[in-house]
């Protein structure tokens, strides 16, 4: 079984260790795009055997956002033919199965007829940053479910002709043979909550990035919060937190709110009056990617 994983690095060495370990069990072949990264994480993945190494291009010169979709809508095209499975993911989202080793549940899902897999959201709580060798999905384990992470991250791309993802995957329209698993069981483990300082210098820095249409449209918003703000954020998901890593959870049973691939579940689409994209998908004004 091949399984072929597409991502973007900006300034991420702190995270690829984490990142590595968890995927390198199960995932043949990264391609990477570098957004002009300085922290040595180019070093690092320039290192790694299995990696690809590519320079992230702006198709959208004044947006991120809307190149970074640009990108995620049609890279993964070109492992038809050569991956059973393709994941498109961020550097900072664990991709876990509940109860499973998840080379196991993907075989498994293939010869079940499953093409596409989509992942339910938990925003991960850690005061503080974990230690460089351990194992995220089983050292930090406290997250609260967040819709806004319910995204789709595996898929078969013979099967799947079109992924039409918006902007940040925070919702997909995918065309082409669908056929979904009978349970929510993959679970999308965010991890950008890690020791609150370090949040906070990382959004502040990621302003850099936003262009003029990012900023116009209200992409990114996030990465403007105050320290009052991130806090409330921050405080509100650790009130909410469960352990994800507990004997007996069930997350398709445990998580409550919308998902896109469920759409009965849905709210109806925001009247459009200049909001951001947060409240047009229904979800409120909490931090996304």
């Amino acid at each position: 079984m091949a399984v072929h994983l597409y991502t973007l690095c900006w300034n991420e060495a702190d995270m690829l260790g984490f990142f590595f370990r968890h995927y390198d069990p199960w995932v043949d072949r990264y391609v990477v795009y570098d957004d002009g990264s300085t922290d040595g994480s180019l070093d690092i993945l320039r290192a790694h055997p299995r990696v690809e190494l590519r320079r992230f291009e702006r198709t959208v010169a004044d947006s991120f956002v809307l190149s970074q979709k640009n990108l995620q809508n049609e890279t993964w095209k070109e492992s038809r033919g050569s991956a059973d499975w393709v994941v498109i993911t961020a550097l900072d989202e664990l991709l876990e199965v509940k109860g499973a080793v998840n080379a196991d549940y993907l075989a498994a899902s293939a010869r079940g007829g499953v093409t596409l897999i989509p992942a339910i959201g938990y925003q991960m709580v850690s005061e503080d940053y974990p230690r460089p060798h351990e194992t995220l999905s089983r050292a930090r384990t406290l997250g609260a479910p967040f819709a806004l992470m319910n995204k789709l991250s595996i898929f078969n791309p013979d099967a799947v002709r079109e992924t039409g993802f918006d902007e940040g995957r925070h919702r997909a329209r995918p065309a082409g043979d669908l056929r979904y698993p009978p349970r929510d069981e993959l679970m999308l483990l965010h991890y950008k909550y890690l020791n609150f300082e370090r949040t906070l210098q990382r959004q502040q820095s990621q302003q850099q990035g936003l262009g003029t249409t990012d900023v116009a449209k209200g992409f990114g918003s996030h990465y403007h919060w105050s320290t009052q703000q991130l806090r409330a954020d921050w405080d509100g998901f650790r009130a909410r937190a469960v352990d994800v890593g507990a004997t007996g959870f069930r997350p398709w049973e445990n998580f409550q709110g919308p998902r896109w691939w469920h759409p009965e579940e849905m709210p109806p689409p925001a009247p459009k009056r200049g909001r951001g994209w947060r409240e047009k998908l229904g979800l409120g004004r909490r931090a996304g990617k």
